[in-house]
């Protein structure tokens, strides 16, 4: 890094405030009060994120009279539905090549779930009156490397081969009259198959339908451990216990009641900038009337978007794995990782030299070797669980409610069909195997963008066993 860019860039971040933008809001709606004393329910639902609001509410939508009650240890939205970019996909399998690669004899099915689920996710933004700023403005995935702008081309004649038609190749002029960069090489623009939003927003109107739909939460109140009580499960609590027939684990990277479950996830962390909102003319340099979600094509990826008042959020490229797999605070701080965002961000948009941010964050993504969620049961059947989103949770979390509510009914249905459903992926090895594992796989896939995508030994043997890491 030249020394004039590392200076341009630390003065940029210089002021950011260390904390999600989306958290630091006059919305946010004050926590409830901490369970205490003994509570029995129809349903319990660990876990405030979207994983457990959208399986409270589905709960309840399904049957009115089912009693819910969901715990969160901190407060609703406070973790990953709280601090990611707020890209609500269509897509369950982490992309469609992930899914194609993975389920080819089901991927339409999962295409046609997926869609449908993006549509159910809208319906409920209207119909709760959730003011999460939704736009389904779609996402384009841009090449920035001439090997990256052949790969996109290529899988652009795949789509077309597969009947998919609502994925457009845009070349470099098309692409710039989107969002003007110096760095855009071309694009794959998928118009309707993701949504923009706030996704605090989404999380604070959710626990907000839930509540009016008679779920109790309870705040500031973890779920210690998990225990067989006559025909259902008890789960201690830091001042309490609740009683439940059935339980619906979202607790995603934190450790899951489950013991079992554990190894098939590790937790990575990811970063994110949002600048100050931009000027009409700082807007009017690069386009993006369109307002769409973007993301490159690297191994090391960005993902970028614009705020309903006109800030870019910039995040992605580390995906940091602690050594075995330590959740901490002081993780949601990295200031290389800030500093090397904020020079890449300049890098592609040089026409906004001068801008600075105003916040700098990070968090814990639960990622599973093969970068989609993962689904079962404990407890003969007491117990669902659902985990190893891999980043793409603002969408298909609401999937995985409808999964473990379908699991716990003890129902077949079209979703508990799915080999995607059936099958788990590959567990994590323990350390110091993962950690070893993690860090050589990263530093390949880093070779391989600065080598024209050549993928090395060990990628492709990794490719082979279907395994990888992601964020």
């Amino acid at each position: 890094m030249a020394p004039a860019a590392m200076r341009t860039a630390a003065q940029s971040i210089a002021g950011a405030k260390p904390v999600s933008y989306w958290l630091d809001d006059p919305a946010r709606p004050d926590a409830l009060p901490a369970l205490t004393g003994d509570e029995r329910t129809d349903l319990l639902v660990i876990g405030g994120g979207y994983s457990g609001l959208w399986t409270a509410l589905i709960a309840k939508e399904r049957d009115p009279d089912r009693d819910v009650v969901l715990i969160e240890g901190h407060e609703v939205g406070w973790a990953a539905s709280g601090r990611n970019g707020g890209f609500c996909a269509a897509s369950l399998t982490h992309g469609l090549a992930n899914g194609v690669e993975r389920w080819p004899d089901e991927i339409a099915k999962l295409e046609e779930l997926g869609e449908r689920n993006l549509d159910a996710i809208e319906a409920a933004v209207a119909r709760y009156g959730i003011d999460c700023e939704f736009e389904r403005t779609g996402e384009i995935d841009v090449a920035t490397e001439p090997h990256q702008l052949e790969e996109l081309r290529e899988w652009h004649e795949e789509l077309v081969k597969l009947g998919i038609t609502g994925v457009h190749f845009l070349d470099r002029d098309a692409l710039r009259a989107e969002v003007d960069s110096p760095t855009f090489l071309g694009g794959l623009w998928d118009r309707n198959g993701v949504a923009m939003l706030h996704p605090a927003k989404l999380a604070w109107g959710l626990k907000r339908a839930c509540l009016e739909l008679g779920v109790r939460i309870y705040e500031h109140t973890r779920g210690l451990d998990l225990v067989r009580s006559g025909p259902g499960m008890a789960v201690r609590t830091p001042y309490g216990r609740v009683f439940a027939r059935r339980v619906a684990l979202g607790t995603n990277i934190f450790p899951s009641l489950v013991k079992r479950v554990r190894p098939y996830t590790v937790p990575v962390y990811d970063y994110a900038l949002m600048t100050e909102p931009l000027t009409p003319q700082q807007l009017e340099s690069i386009g993006w009337k369109g307002r769409q979600g973007l993301g490159d094509s690297a191994n090391q990826f960005h993902y970028f978007r614009l705020s309903a008042d006109n800030r870019i959020l910039w995040g992605g490229y580390d995906a940091i794995y602690p050594y075995g797999g330590r959740l901490s605070a002081d993780l949601d701080q990295r200031p290389e990782t800030f500093l090397k965002l904020a020079e890449q961000f300049f890098d592609c948009f040089p026409q906004l030299s001068g801008l600075n941010f105003s916040h700098a964050w990070g968090g814990a993504i639960d990622t599973c070797s093969r970068f989609t969620a993962f689904f079962g049961t404990a407890h003969q059947g007491r117990v669902a669980y659902a985990a190893g989103y891999t980043g793409l949770g603002v969408g298909s979390t609401r999937f995985g409610a409808d999964v473990m509510l379908d699991l716990l009914a003890g129902e077949e249905t079209e979703r508990t069909r799915l080999e995607m459903v059936r099958s788990k992926p590959m567990p994590f090895p323990p350390e110091p195997f993962a950690w070893a594992g993690i860090e050589i796989t990263k530093r390949s896939l880093a070779r391989a963008d600065s080598n024209g995508g050549h993928r090395n030994l060990w990628l492709k043997a990794m490719d082979k066993l279907g395994l990888g890491f992601d964020s």
